[in-house]
């Protein structure tokens, strides 16, 4: 049976990036601005609510689900929603991506719920810097959790490395070697312009997935691997180590044209694109008609005739979309 989520292009959609909540325990630099106001509660989807857009996506194909944030592991009663997630028929995988913060606390949880994959954001192994990156982290709260979600059996963990000329460059090899010593894999990702920020200059702090390479290159070997996820990163591998480090290039490498993914944010939009602001409201439709699912997948498989054809991010920084990274889900 072929699936009815299809855009105008003819690409599947499978795969379902989750938003939880915009509020995050950290303030990192280029994903929110310092001073953050958040979404009042009654704006935010409830999590029976978000079961019932889940259910209604797998129901229409969709194989895989991520739960984002803000940081997902901060919402209230997490753990009730995931495990009725992962025992959606039909749903092959649900993952989750963090900062880490909390998986000392929650590792065991995911584990027993069957959470399998991790991703975890980590832009430097330097406490200080950390903390300048992050403005509230700590970094030894994030390694113990990594370390917790090992020991708990959570099967793969990756790390996420947004890299910024002048500011973290020079982390890309320590963290290859901490992705290659513990067994994790690790994604480079090009910064994305999304949101306002007064910080940083994003066309000054642009590192392209390309000088990334060289700069791994300088001491090991990069081979193109045929490992996959149906993700947007690229992978390669280091001879002789499992790890797989991977590369996401919006900006060098558009990756549009294969595109199997759409976004639910925390209030409810459902995001055709992750750079531009194509929508349909859900929420309006689950509260508008309760418990008709069939108003719920009607919506959603209309949506997907406004889904573009690709994101145009301009390298020099320029914002393009007013909402920040945490609003969007990842």
């Amino acid at each position: 049976m072929s699936s009815p989520l299809v855009d105008r292009f003819g690409r599947k959609i499978t795969y379902l990036r989750f938003s939880l909540t915009d509020r995050c325990d950290f303030r990192c630099v280029y994903c929110m601005a310092e001073d953050m106001t958040f979404l009042p509660r009654q704006k935010i989807l409830g999590l029976e609510e978000m079961l019932q857009v889940a259910e209604t996506f797998v129901s229409l194909g969709v194989k895989k689900i991520r739960l984002t944030g803000g940081e997902p592991l901060i919402r209230h009663n997490v753990i009730w929603l995931i495990e009725r997630l992962t025992a959606l028929p039909g749903l092959d995988e649900l993952l989750i991506t963090s900062n880490g913060s909390q998986l000392v606390k929650y590792a065991p949880a995911l584990a027993k719920a069957g959470v399998k994959r991790i991703n975890v954001s980590l832009d430097t192994l330097d406490p200080t810097e950390f903390k300048q990156l992050t403005r509230t982290g700590d970094i030894k709260k994030v390694l113990a959790g990594i370390n917790a979600a090992q020991q708990a059996g959570i099967e793969r963990i990756k790390l996420n490395v947004v890299v910024m000329k002048g500011r973290n460059q020079h982390q890309i090899l320590p963290l290859v070697d901490y992705a290659l010593a513990n067994k994790v894999d690790v994604s480079f990702i090009e910064e994305m312009p999304l949101g306002a920020i007064s910080e940083h200059q994003r066309g000054l702090t642009l590192c392209t997935s390309e000088e990334v390479r060289d700069i791994i290159q300088q001491q090991y070997q990069l081979m193109p691997s045929t490992y996959e996820t149906n993700g947007p990163s690229r992978y390669w591998q280091i001879p002789g180590y499992q790890s797989k480090i991977g590369f996401i290039s919006p900006h060098s490498h558009n990756f549009c044209g294969d595109c199997n993914r759409v976004r639910v944010t925390a209030e409810g939009k459902l995001l055709l694109c992750l750079g531009n602001e194509h929508s349909a409201d859900l929420k309006n439709i689950i509260r508008r008609y309760p418990g008709e699912q069939d108003k719920l997948r009607e919506t959603i498989i209309t949506a997907m005739d406004l889904k573009p054809e690709r994101h145009y991010f301009d390298p020099t920084g320029d914002v393009q979309l007013v909402r920040f990274m945490n609003m969007t889900g990842g």
